[in-house]
C-alpha cells in the first residue's frame, strides 16, 4: 500500500544512477537494486499498470520505506549493488534472482602468460580477482570493450606459436610471435586493472600526456592511436555498466555513517581491516587480514600468515599477527587502516591492542565482534574511540560496562552490524581457506616423507599420478613402478601396506 510518507519519498527521488533499498515495516532492508535513473526505476514498483510475477508482488506488498545512495555513474552503481547485496543478504534478492552465483573477473598477471577471464568461483590461487558482478551481460560487454583498449588473452595455449587470429584484429598481444613482450603485456594489464578499480581518469591523463609526447616527436601513428584509446575511456560509461570505485563518497554509506557516529571517529573509515586466526588445535595455525576499502571488499588487498610456531593460543596468535602486520616494513608496503576490527571478543580485543601499542600505532581504533551474540566490543584503553550513548539509543541498542570494556548490544537488522558480519565473515572464510590448504598439503605429504628414499620430486609424480597417499596405496605396485620405477614401489608397498 502506497503511504503518505511513502509517496512523499518518490517524489525526493532523484534522476540519478545509484543503488535503492526497500525496506519492510520493521526497517530491515529485504530487496537492493540499482538503476541507471533512480526516480524512474523506483516509481515502477508502484505503477499498478505493470505485469508482475508473484514474487515480485509479494515484495511489493512488504515495501513500508525506500532508501537510496546516488552515486556518479551506472558503472559505479553495478559494484555498489553487489556489494551491498553481499552485505545485508535481502531474502528478496535471494527470490528474486533465479540465475546463477555472481561473476567476478580473474586475472593471472603473476603468469608467464597472463590471461583475462570470467568466473563464478573465486580460487586461491595466486591470481587477482575483482567483483562480484551480478549482472554477467553488463560484465562480458565491459570486457569485450576494455579488450579493444587493452588487448589480452583469454587463454595461453603454449604450444601454438603463431598469433591467434585476435592479434591480427586488435584484441590479443601475440605473445606467442613476441610481437608484444611480457613486460609490456603486463604494463597494458595494469592499465586495465586501474580502469576496473575505478582509476579511469588517471589512465586518461596518463594516454593524454604520452600523445602529447608522441606528437611532438612527429610519431603521428601512435599519438592517432593513443587518441583512439583516450576517446574509448571517455565514453565507456555511456556504454557499460562497470565498477568504479574512486569516485564513490563513502558519506553516503549508511553503514560507515553509523560506525563513525556511534565510535565518534575523526574521519570516514576508507579502509577497514578485519583479522581472524583459524588452526585445529594448535596445528597449522594460520591468520587471515581481509581489507574493506569504502565499505566494499577489496580482494588484492588481503593477506594471509602462518604463525611462527603452533600453539592452541588465539590470544597469543592474535597478539603476534598484529605484531607482524604492523612492522615498519608492511606499514610502509599495506599503509595503515583506519579502522581495525578483530574477530573475537575481549581476550583477541585486548591482544591485538597491546601489539598495537608496542608497534607505536595506538591512533589507529581497534574494535571487535563476538560471535555468539554479534556483539561489538570496545576496550577503554583506546582513546580513538568515544561512544557516543545517545545514537546507540537511536540505534535501539544498548551497552554492557566492565572495568577494561565496553560491549554494546545492536539489533540484527542495523547497517553497522551487517557491514561488520560482513567483513568478520569475510575474514573467517579467508582464514578457513588458508588452513584447510596447509592441512591438506601436511596429510598429503607425512605418509610419504617418511619412507626412505622419497625426494620431493618423487612425491610429486605419485600425488600428480595418483591424488592422494590413499589413492598410492591402493594402486597396484605395477602401476606404481610404472611411475616411479620397480625399486621404489617396492618400498612403497613395503610403508603403506597394513600389517595382517
Amino acid at each position: 500500500m502506497l503511504t503518505k510518507k511513502l509517496e512523499k519519498k518518490l517524489s525526493q527521488l532523484p534522476k540519478t544512477p545509484g543503488v535503492y533499498f526497500h525496506k519492510n515495516s520493521s526497517g530491515e532492508i529485504i530487496y537492493v537494486g540499482k538503476a541507471a535513473v533512480l526516480r524512474n526505476r523506483v516509481r515502477q514498483y508502484f505503477q499498478k499498470s505493470r505485469n508482475r510475477d508473484p514474487k515480485t508482488v509479494t515484495l511489493v506488498s512488504e515495501i513500508a520505506d525506500v532508501d537510496w545512495m546516488s552515486v556518479d555513474s551506472e558503472m559505479e552503481a553495478l559494484f555498489l549493488e553487489a556489494e551491498m547485496i553481499r552485505r545485508y543478504m535481502p531474502k528478496y534478492n535471494i527470490l528474486l534472482r533465479d540465475d546463477k552465483a555472481p561473476s567476478y573477473v580473474r586475472i593471472d598477471y603473476a603468469s608467464d602468460h597472463p590471461t583475462v577471464t570470467l568466473t563464478r568461483r573465486p580460487l586461491d590461487d595466486k591470481a587477482r580477482y575483482f567483483g562480484p558482478y551480478y549482472s554477467s551481460s553488463a560484465l562480458k560487454q565491459a570486457l569485450k570493450i576494455l579488450r579493444k583498449i587493452f588487448p589480452y588473452s583469454t587463454s595461453a595455449n603454449k604450444s601454438n606459436k603463431r598469433a591467434t587470429l585476435y592479434y591480427h584484429i586488435g584484441l590479443d598481444p601475440g605473445l606467442e610471435e613476441g610481437r608484444t613482450s611480457l613486460s609490456e603485456y603486463r604494463a597494458n594489464l595494469r592499465k586495465l586493472i586501474a580502469v576496473i578499480e575505478g582509476k579511469k581518469d588517471k589512465i586518461i591523463k596518463q594516454y593524454q600526456k604520452e600523445m602529447k609526447v608522441a606528437a611532438k616527436a612527429q610519431d603521428f601513428e601512435k599519438a592517432a592511436m593513443l587518441r583512439n584509446k583516450v576517446s574509448a575511456l571517455q565514453g565507456l560509461s555511456k556504454q557499460v555498466i562497470f565498477s568504479d570505485r574512486e569516485f564513490q563518497d563513502i558519506s553516503k554509506d549508511h553503514a560507515l555513517s553509523e560506525l563513525v557516529n556511534l565510535l565518534s571517529l575523526s574521519k570516514y573509515p576508507k579502509r577497514i581491516e578485519g583479522y581472524d586466526i583459524s588452526h585445529m588445535q594448535g596445528t597449522d595455525v594460520v591468520a587471515s587480514m581481509v581489507v574493506f576499502a569504502n565499505g566494499a571488499s577489496d580482494k588484492a588487498s588481503y593477506r594471509k600468515f602462518k604463525t611462527s610456531v603452533n600453539r592452541n593460543d588465539d590470544f597469543a596468535n592474535m597478539h603476534e599477527i598484529i605484531l607482524r602486520r604492523f612492522s615498519e616494513k608492511n606499514v610502509k608496503a599495506w599503509t595503515l587502516p583506519d579502522l581495525v576490527l578483530i574477530d573475537g571478543g575481549k581476550g583477541q580485543l585486548d591482544s591485538a591492542i597491546k601489539a598495537r601499542d608496542i608497534a607505536g600505532y595506538n591512533k589507529v581504533p581497534f574494535i571487535g565482534l563476538a560471535k555468539r551474540y554479534e556483539q561489538i566490543v570496545l576496550s577503554r584503553k583506546d582513546d580513538q574511540i568515544k561512544l557516543n550513548e545517545q545514537y546507540l539509543k537511536k540505534l535501539s541498542g544498548y551497552k554492557q560496562e566492565s572495568k577494561d570494556f565496553i560491549v554494546l548490544n545492536l539489533p540484527p537488522t542495523t547497517n553497522l552490524i551487517k557491514l561488520l558480519q560482513r567483513i568478520r565473515d569475510e575474514s573467517h572464510r579467508f582464514a578457513v581457506s588458508y588452513h584447510s590448504t596447509l592441512k591438506t598439503k601436511r596429510v598429503r605429504s607425512s605418509e610419504l616423507d617418511a619412507i626412505p628414499g622419497i625426494g620431493p620430486k618423487t612425491k610429486k609424480k605419485l600425488l600428480k599420478q595418483f591424488g592422494s597417499v590413499s589413492g598410492v596405496s591402493k594402486a597396484s605396485q605395477k602401476e606404481v613402478a610404472n611411475a616411479v620405477g620397480q625399486k621404489i614401489a617396492l618400498t612403497i608397498s613395503a610403508h603403506l601396506t597394513p600389517s595382517p
